[in-house]
């Protein structure tokens, strides 16, 4: 899951935890005793939902059928294909909508980990979250993070194999949301 299927599955909690949610992949080690506790006990849930999803038995089929070159980086395409299905589910809802912007604004109101903070301006100004509805959108982002890794784009060469297998994709996304949803989703409180 990437940034808007972790802010979706966080959006229950208060900003720290949303926060929290949304950096963690730019955080190291287990030590999180530098950040405000909503923050630490964002960074363990977004932590815990990507356990629960790698070890999940659709994402371990995925793996079984994809090309062995690529197997490797699979988990980072899956990531953002995730989120191009919960984007389609979500910008066609309010709810997604207002929460879009609460990310933007926690994002951009605060200051990332070194290893997110050159993608955050970006991801906000060019309203990322909303595009990843659109897969060649999903596609591009799949092979600009292939570019920033070093050695072969072994992420670009997935991309053929990800548009081939796309209906198969999306019935295992629905599956797999389903199963997080119900295990790892923080529902807002009513008011």
């Amino acid at each position: 899951m990437n940034f808007l299927a972790h802010a979706w599955l966080a959006r229950g909690g208060d900003d720290d935890f949303l926060y929290g949610n949304l950096i963690a992949d730019g955080v190291k080690g287990s030590d999180l005793s530098d950040w405000p506790m909503g923050v630490a006990c964002g960074i363990r849930h977004h932590r815990r939902v990507d356990a629960y999803v790698d070890g999940h038995p659709v994402t371990r089929q995925i793996l079984t059928r994809s090309p062995p070159g690529g197997r490797r980086v699979m988990g980072i395409a899956l990531d953002l294909v995730w989120d191009h299905f919960v984007a389609r589910e979500l910008i066609l809802h309010d709810a997604g909508d207002r929460l879009v912007e609460r990310t933007y604004r926690l994002l951009a109101a605060r200051s990332a980990p070194a290893r997110l903070a050159p993608m955050v301006p970006p991801l906000v100004e060019q309203d990322w979250l909303r595009r990843y509805a659109d897969f060649p959108f999903t596609c591009r982002a799949i092979d600009g993070i292939g570019r920033r890794l070093t050695g072969p784009n072994r992420l670009a060469d997935l991309v053929p194999w990800l548009e081939a297998e796309y209906p198969a994709l999306e019935g295992e996304f629905h599956r797999l949301w389903a199963s997080v949803r119900q295990e790892l989703e923080v529902s807002p409180t009513p008011a």
